[in-house]
């Protein structure tokens, strides 16, 4: 299986899923019990004072999503299936995982995960050590 995003015409899950009703209520249930470590970007670390509509949810597992026979969705999957991310960093992490075959094809999605966020960090210090030393000179 793939990590790869898909393009949304061939995706049922981006198209369907993520703007279905069953994905908004599975949003608020994540969110609505949120400790520090659910008001908090995965990525940048940044708090959030209103998490649900300042972060996006990734997905490392599938696991529980389905779509019924009449075509409604079930949104079953677990909360340490989701992680918190700006959308920002989020779609570097996926930048990442796309770019990367190993990432893509070779490792499971919660490890193309954790090995994606830790390329986005890696690459946010790198930008804030340049902009440091740029301020200095």
């Amino acid at each position: 299986m793939s990590n790869a995003r898909k393009t949304p015409a061939g995706n049922a899950y981006r198209t369907g899923y993520l703007r279905s009703r069953a994905w908004f209520a599975r949003r608020d249930r994540y969110f609505a019990g949120a400790g520090d470590e659910r008001r908090r970007c995965a990525v940048c670390g940044r708090p959030e004072e209103n998490p649900k509509r300042a972060l996006e949810l990734h997905h490392v597992s599938y696991r529980g999503v389905s779509q019924r026979p009449d075509g409604t969705w079930v949104a079953g999957e677990a909360d340490a299936d989701l992680i918190p991310m700006h959308p920002l960093c989020h779609e570097q992490v996926h930048r990442v995982i796309d770019a990367d075959q190993a990432l893509r094809s070779l490792v499971s999605r919660q490890e193309a995960t954790r090995r994606a966020i830790r390329v986005v960090r890696r690459r946010l210090i790198d930008l804030l050590n340049a902009e440091i030393e740029g301020d200095r000179t």
